[in-house]
Parts: structure tokens; C-alpha cells; sequence
């Protein structure tokens, strides 16, 4: 009890040093510019491990039980094909706290869909739907070749869905943590939540706080393969999920099987200049639905005028929704961007905010609702996703840096850069990882597919390609379209994965797909 009293008073007081200077190795200068430079050097590409063959399992040890009814009300609507059946497993591994002993484990929920004799683990972003989520509604779109070769094992990373969800920040501060102004004011706002948020966490996940990160989840990948007996783990990894799976390549590159990184992030270790990309890549998203909006004569109209309008009203007069939640325009703009990350719902978008301009803001707030809303069955998707990214990172920046950053990036991109730049106030009362960040590159892997969007507001084009320029073994392949991920929307990725996948079929590096 004393040691755990001591472990609390510690982080304690690393969040308050941490909030009140810029603490950590990485500190970057105020205005942040992505010079287009990699971390380290690239790789020779020679890869000399041919791909591997599928197998099967072989005494596998986990115990699959129907869970059909339960999946099919986390999914909600629109839901799967009454043709697809779900069951789920628990999958064990250890918690791997740093500086504890290996003798704490974590218990990890797995979603099994489809026919096939072959386990293909789905891994997504961490602030995305689960991976239980995203496997089933993958399921619905894939080709039905896919799922008589392959049974999707769907897994929620540790902290996530109803893998021991973090739920450690308070429920108000959550609202704050994405409400700053997309045109005016500082950070010091989030950068106060962050600080109340860090030490919440602090206390309610004790050691599991710094054991939310890419680097033990691929650990727990390895966990899942040996559970499923298969000799290698072949995945598809989305968004922030590829993070995982080719760092999973960097620790067990013997076990690497069949993989497909649909949006890689970039893996540079400044954060700031890599979240400029992203605030690019958004502003060019934007750019991308209001074309769309104008070719299918949307009710919309001018979007970018329709949006500026919007948050002009929210700033005058806030609306609120459930439980007197406040709706301002800083909320309304984080949930814009996540709408622009799901182009299936693109449509639905801009009824959103043509809606929202009339003053119902229900169908526009159901957008941010993953983030605002907790439950024990739908836990919101902030609390793990500042664990996982703050654990990933060593940048810190002070206030001072992040108000000058913030307002570069709005300068540069003046729809989406403060909702990017925020994310930046997240981490800063977080301890600053200690541990090294794991290497570049993957030498001794087989060779790895990397699907890369033009247009992503998540996981941009240049940070892909730079993740897959670092890859001994990387072939990449290019959707000239827009959204966060091409698999099971541009049939041209889908088909290249499924041959790649099912038929050992290795496209020409560089091949692009028309959008």
C-alpha cells in the first residue's frame, strides 16, 4: 500500500512539473513547419524474405461463445447483414507496466466473423470504433472471397471498448478537452483540462497509466497469435492500428505473416510537425467534401461559408445538448473533422450541418458523441486515445509554444488547425515517456503492404509514404481519393489486398488507384 501511495505522490507530482514547464526531450520551436525529413535514416530497400504462405491454427486456445446480439447493439444503425455471425473470446496477456514485474495481465475482448480457416487479426484506431466494431462493419464490406479465406478477428486495444477501458477523465472535462475556438484564443483552456484530466488518470489507472501504448500492444498481439495457434500473425491494421502492427513487425519480425497498413501514420518522433500534416491533410479533406457536396447539389450549399456561418452563430449564442453540454463552435468544429474522416457519411454530414445552421444541432453532435459520451458499454474514446498517443510521444510543449503553434497552424489552415493544434495541450501534463522509441523500419520482415490515401484527414499521404520509405520491405499503393483509409472503398486498394491477402499476388510499388 505504501509503494502504491508512492507511485501516485510521483506521478503527481511529475503532471504538476510537467504542467508548468515544457518538460520532456522533445521541445520544439514555436511555429512548426513539416520540412518533409524522416527520423533516422531510410532504409535500404532490399528486402531478401520472400511472403510467407497462410497456415492455420494449430491447437488454438481460445474459446469462442456467441455474442451476436451484443455486437449487433454496439454497432447500432446502420448495422451488419443478418448473414454475418459474431462470436468473442477473452485473450489474456501482460499488463508489462514499466518497472513492474511481468505478473499483472490484462484481459483483451476478440470478435471472430466470417467462415474462413484462416485468422486475419483487424486492428484499429485507437480513437475509432473498437477493434471488435471495426472488424464487423469491415465484414459488411468486403468481398465475400475474403471471409471464405479468412474468419476477421476483430481485437479492442488494451484500454479501449471492452478491453479494460481507461474512463479515467472526468466527465466535464472531456467537453473541454475539444472546445477550443477554431478562430480565435489560445490553448490555455485544453491545456487546464489536459492538467486535470493527467491527474485523474493518474490515480484511477495507477501502473496501467504508462502501459497504454503501440509498442505493449503489439505485445498483445503476439499474445492473441499464440491464443489463436497460428505460427504467424496475419492482420490488417487502419489508421493508428498500423502503428501497432508495424512496430508488431519491429519487435517479432519472425512471426510476421500476411499485413496490409491501410493509412499508416507518420512515425516521426516530433509530434508538432507531424500533426501539421495532419491539419493539411484535413483542410485538403475539407476541400475534397465540399466538391463532393457541390456535385451532388447538397442542400448545403457554399460548405465553407455554411461552416464559417455556423460557428459564428455557436460563438453567439451556444447551444447545449444532453445533459446541458455545452455545443460551441469548438466542438462543433472537432465534430466536423471526425465526420470527414468517414466518407460513407459524407451525405449525412452535410445534412448535419445544414441542420445545425436551422438550429438543431442533434444530428451534428452525434459526430463528437464518442468523444462527450461514456457509458460502461460505449466507454468514450478520448480517455485511451490521450493514454496510448501520450505514451507514444516525447513532445512537450509549454503554453507559451503551444499558443504560438496554435495560431501558426490556424494562420495555415484556418478551418481544422486549432482542432489538430489542441491535440498538441493534450499530452502536455503527461509523464514524458522514458523509455526509448522504438526503431524505425522493420529488417527481416516479409514484404508489407501500405495503402496510402491522397486525401486523409487522419493518417495524410506524405506521413504514410514516409512510415513505408522507412520499411525494408514496404510496397506501397495509392488511392488518389479522399477520407481515412481506402479498404472496402476504393475497390482498386480492395481487390490489391485481396489478391495480396488470399493469393501472395505482391503489387508494383507505387501502383496508384484512380479515385
Amino acid at each position: 500500500m505504501r509503494r502504491r501511495r508512492t507511485r501516485l505522490l510521483a506521478a503527481l507530482l511529475a503532471l504538476t512539473a510537467a504542467a508548468g514547464c515544457a518538460a520532456g526531450p522533445s521541445v520544439r520551436p514555436a511555429l512548426v513547419e513539416n520540412d518533409g525529413k524522416t527520423t533516422g535514416g531510410t532504409p535500404p530497400r532490399a528486402p531478401g524474405v520472400p511472403l510467407p504462405p497462410l497456415g492455420e491454427p494449430r491447437s488454438p486456445a481460445l474459446k469462442w461463445a456467441d455474442c451476436d446480439d451484443d455486437t449487433r447493439q454496439r454497432i447500432g444503425t446502420p448495422g451488419v447483414p443478418d448473414g454475418l455471425h459474431f462470436t468473442c473470446a477473452r485473450v489474456t496477456a501482460p499488463l508489462d507496466a514499466p518497472g513492474e514485474p511481468r505478473r499483472s495481465l490484462v484481459r483483451l475482448l476478440a470478435l471472430k466473423v466470417g467462415s474462413g480457416p484462416v485468422p486475419l487479426v483487424v486492428v484499429n484506431d485507437v480513437d475509432g470504433d473498437p477493434g471488435t466494431v471495426y472488424a464487423a462493419r469491415l465484414a459488411a464490406t468486403l468481398p465475400p472471397a475474403f471471409l471464405e479465406k479468412f474468419s476477421l478477428i476483430g481485437l479492442d486495444r488494451r484500454g479501449t471498448g471492452l478491453s479494460g477501458a481507461a474512463q479515467c477523465v472526468p466527465a466535464d472535462i472531456r467537453h473541454d478537452l475539444v472546445d477550443v475556438d477554431p478562430a480565435q484564443g489560445g490553448l490555455g483552456d485544453v491545456l487546464d483540462a489536459a492538467r486535470k484530466a493527467g491527474q485523474q488518470c493518474a490515480i484511477e489507472l495507477d501502473d496501467t497509466q504508462t502501459a497504454l501504448d503501440s509498442w505493449r500492444g503489439a505485445g498483445d498481439l503476439d499474445e492473441l497469435r499464440k491464443q489463436l495457434g497460428m505460427e504467424r500473425l496475419d492482420a490488417l491494421g487502419h489508421g493508428d492500428g498500423s502503428k501497432v502492427l508495424a512496430e508488431y513487425a519491429v519487435r517479432f519480425p519472425g512471426q510476421v505473416g500476411r499485413v496490409v497498413l491501410d493509412g499508416v501514420p507518420d512515425p516521426g518522433a516530433d509530434t508538432a510537425a507531424v500533426l501539421d500534416a495532419v491539419a493539411a491533410g484535413a483542410q485538403s479533406t475539407w476541400d475534397a467534401f465540399a466538391t463532393d457536396c457541390a456535385a451532388r447539389h447538397c442542400a448545403l450549399g457554399d460548405p465553407k461559408a455554411a461552416l464559417a456561418a455556423l460557428t459564428d452563430q455557436l460563438r453567439r449564442a451556444p447551444a447545449s445538448i444532453d445533459d446541458d453540454v455545452a455545443f460551441g463552435p469548438g466542438v462543433a468544429m472537432y465534430a466536423v473533422y471526425t465526420g470527414l474522416s468517414q466518407r460513407a457519411r459524407w451525405p449525412e454530414l452535410a445534412d448535419a450541418i445544414t441542420a445545425a445552421r436551422s438550429g438543431d444541432i442533434g444530428p451534428l453532435s452525434a459526430f463528437a458523441a464518442p468523444v462527450l459520451h461514456d457509458s460502461r458499454a460505449q466507454p468514450s474514446r478520448i480517455d485511451a486515445t490521450i493514454a496510448t498517443r501520450c505514451n507514444d510521444s516525447q513532445t512537450r510543449l509549454s503554453a507559451d509554444q503551444l499558443d504560438q503553434v496554435v495560431a501558426g497552424m490556424r494562420g495555415k489552415y484556418p478551418q481544422f488547425g486549432a482542432v489538430i493544434a489542441q491535440q498538441l495541450a493534450w499530452c502536455g501534463p503527461w509523464p514524458v515517456r522514458t523509455e526509448p522509441l522504438p526503431p524505425p523500419g522493420a529488417p527481416g520482415a516479409p514484404p508489407i503492404l501500405v495503402a496510402a490515401t491522397a486525401t486523409d484527414p487522419i493518417t495524410p499521404q506524405v506521413g504514410s509514404t514516409r512510415a513505408a520509405d522507412q520499411m525494408p520491405s514496404a510496397v506501397t499503393i495509392t488511392w488518389q481519393g479522399a477520407g481515412h483509409g481506402a479498404l472496402g472503398v476504393s475497390p482498386c486498394v480492395t481487390d490489391a489486398a485481396r489478391a495480396f491477402l488470399i493469393d501472395g499476388k505482391i503489387p508494383a510499388d507505387g501502383t496508384l488507384c484512380p479515385a
